[in-house]
């Protein structure tokens, strides 16, 4: 099968060097690449995983809790929230 594509001048300059140093065809190399992006490509991760890897999601007990720390911010939201609404907090 045939495929056109474009690439940027800078990378054909390279790949057409790098096809002289090998001595192989553009094709050869593009196919090589190909092969090797989508057989090394693990399995894909759904985005849950992705967050907890990254930091974004963690359990309970992978975090040190302070007692205080859910109290404080529960004063400070009603605090904020009664001076939007132009009452005196609490």
């Amino acid at each position: 099968m045939t495929t056109t594509v474009r690439i940027p001048q800078r990378l054909e300059q390279t790949l057409a060097r790098y096809c002289v140093e090998t001595r192989r065809s553009k094709s050869e190399v593009i196919i090589e690449l190909l092969e090797k992006h989508f057989i090394a490509e693990p399995t894909l991760k759904t985005p849950y995983e992705l967050a907890c890897e990254s930091g974004f999601i963690a359990s309970i007990d992978s975090l040190e809790l302070d007692e205080n720390a859910a109290e404080n911010s529960r004063a400070t939201v009603r605090a904020a929230i009664a001076r939007k609404h132009g009452q005196v907090p609490e």
